[in-house]
């Protein structure tokens, strides 16, 4: 049995195919870690949706920006873009199953996983973990989160998790503030201020943010224990670069024209696929 991390999925499904091909995957005893951002930007979108709920005892996944906006256009609550590519999926006869399925899907996975280094845990999201947060803040948190994305008020959750404000805790003056706050620090954070404020407007390289930004991986976690490994996608500039030992960033811009990554857990190595056309 192995245990397989993969970056932003955002609908190459092709591309997905060859690298399972790669990694000789067999879906009776591996595992697929998926970071989030399942679809949008690549062409197939819903044939990723399909192929992974087919198979979803075997798949750990988180769900991204991409899939709530996803979720927020299908119940009305956001209008679709130029730039999105799932209409596919709204027009598929699963429409409803599959908005379901992505529901259920939490906003995080922690497990631990035999290494050949010994027992990790491995703790995933889709864009990261507030330096603030221990492991326990971060299973409360995301936990509050689907518990009400799938209650019976998800639509008024859906229409309140959308914005940039606030961007630190002391701003928060209502429950909805506290859950808008949460849902960006696990589906859209990259960088913070000097105060541990979320900056959501500057999302180019590290070299050339401003000086006052630091990625939130620099800073002091306080999800950082041993033989503790925190994995993540949504910030494909990096390349899969963090220069952290226990931070590992898994987003390597497949539906920009780079490539399709996977880490396999028990011994890190990696596998890639180039984007298709």
């Amino acid at each position: 049995m192995s245990n397989y991390a993969i970056g932003d999925l955002q609908g190459c499904y092709e591309e997905l195919q060859i690298l399972l091909e790669k990694i000789s995957f067999n879906p009776q005893i591996d595992y697929l870690w998926f970071c989030g951002d399942l679809v949008n930007r690549g062409p197939d979108s819903l044939k990723c949706l399909l192929f992974l709920r087919s198979f979803q005892e075997n798949c750990k996944i988180v769900l991204g920006n991409h899939d709530l906006h996803l979720l927020a256009v299908h119940e009305g609550v956001r209008e679709m873009t130029p730039s999105d590519t799932f209409m596919d999926v709204l027009e598929s006869s699963e429409s409803e199953a599959l908005m379901s399925w992505l529901k259920s899907l939490p906003f995080h996975v922690n497990e631990i996983v035999e290494t050949k280094s010994g027992n990790f845990e491995f703790i995933m999201t889709h864009a990261g973990i507030a330096p603030h947060w221990s492991k326990e803040d971060l299973i409360k948190n995301s936990d509050e989160l689907s518990l009400l994305l799938n209650g019976k008020d998800s639509k008024k959750f859906l229409e309140e998790i959308f914005g940039n404000y606030p961007i630190h805790p002391s701003q928060c003056k209502s429950k909805e503030d506290g859950l808008r706050l949460s849902i960006n620090y696990l589906t859209r954070m990259r960088y913070l201020g000097p105060n541990g404020s979320l900056d959501l407007d500057f999302k180019g390289p590290i070299e050339e943010a401003p000086k006052e930004l630091i990625p939130w991986f620099n800073s002091d976690l306080n999800i950082i224990q041993p033989d503790r490994q925190v994995l993540f996608g949504h910030w494909a500039a990096l390349n899969g670069v963090t220069n952290q030992n226990q931070i590992t960033a898994l987003d390597t811009g497949c539906a920009w024209g780079n490539k399709l990554t996977a880490l396999k857990l028990e011994d890190q190595e990696i596998y890639t696929c180039d984007k298709l056309n």
